[in-house]
């Protein structure tokens, strides 16, 4: 791997060598001049306007360990600590999945729906399951506070939920409550609880898939579900009814292949109004239904 030596390195050099450490360090390139910004503390103008600035000898350190940790297989996110999501800014790390823009898409949709769907219940609820950084649940808080809406966030990780409530502080969302627990174990079947949406992005690689080697930061107990990655989807699927009032929706993000099989499991459990939505590269990513 080339990375600059701890002397007269300035912006321009570090950029001029980006193409170069990136492919070096199989690693994208905009990660190099992120994890750069994040070093020097600078915004990304920075990069443009002042790019004489030379290093010091502890910025030129910290920028060659950053590079060896993410060739190493640490993604930029965990270095940082933090991750944009949707119109916010999250804390992560090793406990919690790394945000991708492709969740985005159930938040829109989730959005999209209330829009269109007239609640007259005074009390609106959702329902967030396995909720890893708070981004999704955090996200519709901060988009639904005006209206009233309370949200529920739950994961089994005591881990995730500290970080997620830190989110949910730094980004000033209070309409959220967290509870620890697997899945709907811990909430009560109780007419005054019922969800009038529920929405999840729960494990849903194939525990044989062989990208997971190749995870070596993320919890892998996040991601991969056995039943060729459908264990958790269906269970979530199965229980969803006795949990959401009558026309309520369920959203959950799955894999790309796995579109036909998720609408199935909707059918199989009675949901109505079922459709897949694409992500932005095309791929089925988001299945939604009305009970």
């Amino acid at each position: 791997m080339t990375a600059p030596k701890a002397q007269d390195i300035t912006i321009q050099q570090i950029t001029q060598q980006a193409e170069k450490i990136s492919t070096d360090a199989s690693i994208p390139q905009f990660w190099i001049t992120d994890w750069l910004l994040h070093v020097i503390d600078k915004p990304a103008l920075f990069l443009i306007t002042d790019d004489g600035y030379q290093l010091s000898n502890s910025e030129v350190k910290r920028f060659n360990s950053g590079v060896i940790k993410m060739q190493q297989g640490t993604p930029l996110a965990y270095l940082t600590g933090t991750q944009a999501f949707w119109s916010l800014d999250f804390t992560v790390n090793e406990h919690t999945l790394i945000p991708r823009p492709d969740t985005e898409m159930l938040v829109e949709q989730v959005l999209l729906w209330i829009k269109n769907q007239p609640i007259s219940n005074t009390s609106k609820r959702l329902l967030d399951l396995g909720t890893g950084s708070g981004c999704i649940a955090i996200s519709l808080a901060h988009e639904l506070k005006k209206a009233s809406w309370q949200v529920v966030a739950v994961d089994f990780s005591l881990e995730a939920l500290k970080v997620a409530q830190h989110n949910a502080v730094i980004n000033d969302v209070a309409n959220i409550e967290f509870v620890r627990g697997s899945w709907y174990q811990e909430l009560p079947i109780d007419n005054d609880k019922l969800f009038d949406v529920i929405v999840s992005n729960p494990p849903y690689i194939d525990e044989a898939d062989e990208h997971l080697a190749g995870l070596l930061a993320e919890p892998i107990s996040a991601l991969s579900a056995p039943n060729h990655g459908l264990a958790d989807i269906e269970h979530i699927v199965h229980e969803a009814p006795q949990y959401l009032r009558a026309g309520g929706l369920l959203a959950i993000e799955h894999g790309f292949d796995q579109g036909l099989a998720v609408r199935q499991l909707f059918a199989d459990y009675h949901f109505d109004d079922i459709q897949t939505i694409k992500d932005f590269g095309g791929n089925d990513r988001v299945t939604l239904g009305q009970i």
